[in-house]
C-alpha cells in the first residue's frame, strides 16, 4: 500500500520515479492544490495500484517503452533501421475518432449548436464516473503534464491528462511538451488548465464516449485507446476545448497548417491553411518547391500541420503558434513521391500504429509505401499476411503514425518560437470536380468568413456510392468546434473588427479541378507553390487581379509555368467562374445555413445576398 503521508518511490523496470501521495501533500511535480486535489479525486475515482507522474525526463520515457514491450502494448522494430520506433495495434473495435460518440457537454443544448452532439453536463459525468469508476484496479494511474505550445509561450496553455495507459503516454511525449518543466513554469495557484480523465476499462464501443466540457475546461474519454479519442491535448483540447475559450478570450483555434514561404532575398512570410480531410493539407504543409524555384533560392519551412492558435500580436498584426510538438499522420499513401519530408521525418523516434510489420526485418509497411509489400508478414490486425497476394489490405486504412515535429527536414527554425510566426494570409480549400477556380482572393475580411464558411469538398464513388455530393465543413471545423457554429462565424468576425486594416488576407484555393476525362487540370503537390506566390504577391500589393462576382481572381499570366507542362487554355479554364454554376452553389450555402437558424450572422446572409445579386447581373 502507498502511504499517504509522504511521496513514495516506484521501481519500475529497476528505475525509480516520484509517486503523487494518496494525500494531496505537496509533491515534487507541484505544489499547485487545484492540481492535486483534481489528481487525488480521479485516483479515488479509478483506484489504481500506483500513481506515476510523467516527468519528461528520456529515462522515465525508456523504461515506460521498454514496459510496454514486455507487456505486449508495443513492439520494438528494427532500431537500425528505425531508430527509436515502435509499432502498435489497437482492438479491432476502436481504429479511429467516433464522431457518433463525441458530445459537447454544455449547460444549454443550444450552446452546443446543430452540428455537434450534445449532452447535458450533470448526468453526464455521472454516467462516465459510473463506467470509470474502479476501471484502474491492478493499473498504474499515469498524470500526464504537458502544454500545448512552447512551454515559455503566452499563447500556450496547460492540461494534465490521467490514463492508464502507457501507449497514450508515449504519444502524448511526442505530440505535447509533457513533464517537470511544463508545470514550474505554470505555477502553483494557476487554475487555467485543462482537466483530462482516460480510462480504457473494457474497449466496449457500446459504452464509448469522448465528452467535452468546454464550460469545465474538462475532457473525459472512455472505452477507447485509438489515438484521436485519447490523445486528449490533440482535437479534443486543440480545437473543441481552446475553441470556446478563444471565443471567451479573443483569440483563435483553428483547424490549419502554418507554413513559410522564403523568397531569394530570405524573407519569410507566413501562411495558413484549412482544408477537410483527403484535401492534400499535410502535402501543402510540407511542400517541396519545384525544381526551378528552388534553384533560384526558394524554401518551404513547416510550422504546424494540422492545428494553429492565433491571436492579435503586439504589433496588431495576428500571429500563431502551433500547439503542436509532433505530428498525428495517416500512413497509407505516404511515400517518396506523394510527401518525401513526411516520410524522412517517421524514420526515427516514432510510434506506427496498425500497420503491418514485415517479420524479415522488424520494418513496417503500409498501401502506398512503395510496390514491395513484405511477403512475410503480419496486417495490422495481427494475422500473417503475405501483401503479394492476399486480398486483404495489410494496414488498416486510417493507421497512423506518431512523429517528432523536430524530426522534418524542413522543420521552421520559428517551430519553437514562443511569440509564433506573424500571418500573411489565411487560406481555405476543398475538393471540387469543377465550380471552384484555382484560386481566388475574397473581397474583404468579412467576405472571406463568408468563404470560409461556405467550404465544401464532393464526395467520390468510393465513399458513397454517388459522384459529386457537396459536403460542407465550415473553416474544416464542422467535427472540431467547441461550440454554436453560428457564434463560431460571429467570432470569426469579431476577430476581424479586432485586427483592423492589419488583418491577414483571406483566399481559397482548389487543387482538385477535373477536365471533361476526369483528369485532374492542375499538377498539385510542389507546384502548388506557384499559387502560393501569387496570394503573397497579392498580399504585399505586387500584382493586380481581375474582379468577378465571387472575389478576385489573377490574370493567366500572372500564374508563373515556368517549367510547368500545362496549356495556357487550361489554366483559363481553371480560372474561370461560371455564374450558372456559382447560383446552383449559392442555393446549395442558403439551405446549409438554413441549419443556423437565428444565429447565423447578419454579416453572412448578407455576403450571401449580396453574391446572388452579383452573379445575376
Amino acid at each position: 500500500m502507498i502511504n499517504g503521508s509522504r511521496c513514495i518511490i516506484l521501481k519500475l523496470l529497476n528505475r525509480k520515479f516520484w509517486l503523487v501521495p494518496h494525500s494531496q501533500e505537496e509533491t515534487e511535480m507541484t505544489k499547485n492544490e487545484t492540481m492535486l486535489n483534481w489528481v487525488g479525486e480521479m485516483r479515488e475515482l479509478v483506484q489504481p495500484d500506483q500513481v506515476v507522474w510523467i516527468d519528461g525526463s528520456q529515462e522515465q520515457l525508456e523504461a515506460l517503452r521498454a514496459k510496454a514491450c514486455n507487456d505486449g502494448d508495443l513492439i520494438k522494430l528494427n532500431q537500425e533501421k528505425l531508430p527509436g520506433c515502435y509499432l502498435h495495434r489497437t482492438a479491432l473495435n476502436d481504429v479511429a475518432r467516433v464522431e457518433a460518440r463525441t458530445f459537447i457537454c454544455s449547460k444549454k443544448e443550444e450552446d452546443a449548436g446543430p452540428t455537434n452532439h450534445w449532452k447535458e453536463p450533470v448526468e453526464t459525468y455521472k454516467m462516465l464516473y459510473d463506467i470509470a469508476r474502479g476501471s484502474y484496479k491492478g493499473k498504474t494511474m499515469y498524470v500526464i503534464p504537458y502544454s500545448m505550445g512552447p512551454i515559455t509561450s503566452p499563447y500556450a496553455k496547460v492540461g494534465l491528462e490521467v490514463t492508464d495507459s502507457i501507449y497514450v503516454v508515449l504519444n502524448m511525449a511526442i505530440m505535447t511538451r509533457v513533464g517537470k518543466e511544463v508545470l514550474a513554469h505554470f505555477g502553483d495557484t494557476n487554475n487555467d488548465w485543462v482537466r483530462g480523465l482516460h480510462a480504457s476499462c473494457d474497449i466496449d464501443e457500446e459504452k464509448r464516449y469522448i465528452c467535452h466540457f468546454p464550460e469545465d475546461n474538462t475532457i473525459i474519454s472512455v472505452n477507447s485507446g485509438y489515438g484521436g479519442n485519447v490523445l486528449l491535448g490533440k482535437k479534443c483540447f486543440a480545437l473543441r476545448i481552446a475553441s470556446f475559450q478563444g471565443k471567451n478570450e479573443q483569440w483563435m483555434a483553428e483547424h490549419m497548417l502554418i507554413l513559410g514561404v522564403e523568397n531569394p532575398k530570405g524573407e519569410v512570410k507566413y501562411i495558413t491553411a484549412a482544408f477537410p480531410s483527403a484535401c492534400g493539407k499535410t502535402n501543402l504543409a510540407m511542400l517541396i518547391p519545384p525544381e526551378g524555384y528552388r534553384k533560384k533560392g526558394y524554401k518551404v519551412w513547416t510550422v504546424g500541420d494540422d492545428i494553429s492558435w492565433m491571436r492579435k500580436g503586439p504589433d496588431g498584426r495576428l500571429w500563431a503558434i502551433n500547439p503542436e510538438n509532433g505530428f498525428f499522420g495517416v500512413a497509407p499513401g505516404t511515400n517518396q513521391k506523394s510527401n518525401p519530408n513526411a516520410l524522412a521525418t517517421v524514420q526515427k523516434g516514432t510510434i506506427y500504429t496498425n500497420v503491418a510489420l514485415n517479420l524479415d526485418n522488424d520494418t513496417v509497411w503500409w498501401e502506398g509505401l512503395d510496390k514491395n509489400p513484405p511477403k512475410n508478414g503480419v496486417d495490422w490486425k495481427g494475422k500473417p499476411w503475405d501483401g503479394t497476394t492476399a486480398e486483404e489490405k495489410g494496414a488498416h486504412p486510417n493507421s497512423r503514425f506518431t512523429a517528432p515535429a523536430e524530426n522534418c527536414p524542413c522543420i521552421s527554425k520559428e517551430f519553437s518560437s514562443p511569440a509564433g510566426v506573424p500571418i500573411s494570409a489565411i487560406i481555405f480549400g476543398g475538393r471540387r470536380q469543377k465550380t471552384t477556380p484555382l484560386v481566388y482572393q475574397s473581397r474583404d475580411w468579412n467576405h472571406g468568413v463568408f468563404v470560409g464558411s461556405i467550404m465544401a469538398s464532393e464526395t467520390t464513388a468510393a465513399a458513397t456510392g454517388q459522384v459529386g455530393v457537396v459536403r460542407r465543413d465550415p473553416m474544416a471545423m464542422l467535427p472540431f468546434c467547441g461550440y454554436h457554429m453560428g457564434d463560431y462565424f460571429a467570432h470569426w468576425i469579431e476577430m476581424g473588427e479586432i485586427l483592423g486594416e492589419k488583418a491577414p488576407k483571406i483566399f481559397n484555393v482548389n487543387w482538385f479541378r477535373q477536365d471533361e476525362n476526369g483528369k485532374f487540370m492542375w499538377p498539385g503537390f510542389g507546384d502548388n507553390l506557384r499559387v502560393l506566390y501569387w496570394i503573397l504577391e497579392r498580399c504585399e500589393d505586387n500584382v493586380d487581379a481581375k474582379e468577378t462576382p465571387i472575389g478576385y481572381l489573377p490574370y493567366v499570366e500572372d500564374i508563373n509555368t515556368e517549367g510547368l507542362d500545362i496549356e495556357k487554355e487550361t489554366l483559363e479554364k481553371i480560372l474561370t467562374v461560371n455564374n450558372e454554376e456559382w447560383l446552383g452553389e449559392a442555393a446549395g450555402i442558403e439551405e446549409f445555413y438554413q441549419k443556423f437558424g437565428d444565429k447565423l450572422p447578419a454579416e453572412l446572409k448578407n455576403q450571401l445576398n449580396a453574391l446572388k445579386q452579383r452573379l445575376s447581373n
